[in-house]
């Protein structure tokens, strides 16, 4: 299984594919994209959504995983995130992908083992579970491997719940 995790972001995107199956995973490739805070909100959006679909012609995931929303005190703020993470699960579905979607607490739980793990420990678990040399740049890539591995760690979890389901 091939998994394309992303961190939503209206400027830095972060995206990262890891391949594996069950909890043993190996990086692939991660990056951003970068949009201009100068360009029209719509242009930033089309340029998150052809990025997006570069990545998916060049990686060819199984599985497009994404940080859910998460309560932000500005609400400009939570409606732009709320609209690039609408552009990335559309991209995704587009892509014919598996979607999985998971909160920035159960990531951080899965990764670090603690749901209020700061960004530099983050990237250093990201770093060790991926046998790294250095740390994962910028953060936003970094954040994005993290929720690649979260799938791994749940999958099978969700797996199991999904065929339990078609069986009742």
């Amino acid at each position: 299984m091939r998994v394309l995790g992303i961190d939503p972001g209206s400027e830095t995107l972060g995206w990262g594919v890891v391949e594996g199956s069950g909890l043993k995973y190996n990086l692939i490739d991660f990056g951003t994209i970068k949009s201009s805070p100068k360009d029209a909100f719509s242009k930033r959006l089309l340029k998150i959504s052809d990025g997006i679909e570069a990545v998916i012609a060049r990686f060819q995931p199984n599985v497009l995983s994404v940080e859910e929303a998460f309560y932000a005190n500005n609400v400009k703020v939570a409606l732009k995130l709320g609209q690039v993470r609408g552009v990335v699960l559309l991209t995704g579905e587009k892509a014919a992908l598996e979607i999985s979607e998971f909160s920035p607490r159960l990531i951080k739980q899965t990764v670090v083992g603690y749901g209020n793990a700061e960004k530099h420990q983050v990237q250093e678990m990201v770093r060790l579970l991926l046998k790294m040399k250095t740390v994962p740049q910028p953060h936003d890539a970094a954040d994005a491997l993290a929720i690649a591995i979260c799938h791994f760690h749940h999958a099978g979890v969700q797996s199991r719940i999904n065929l339990a389901k078609l069986k009742n």
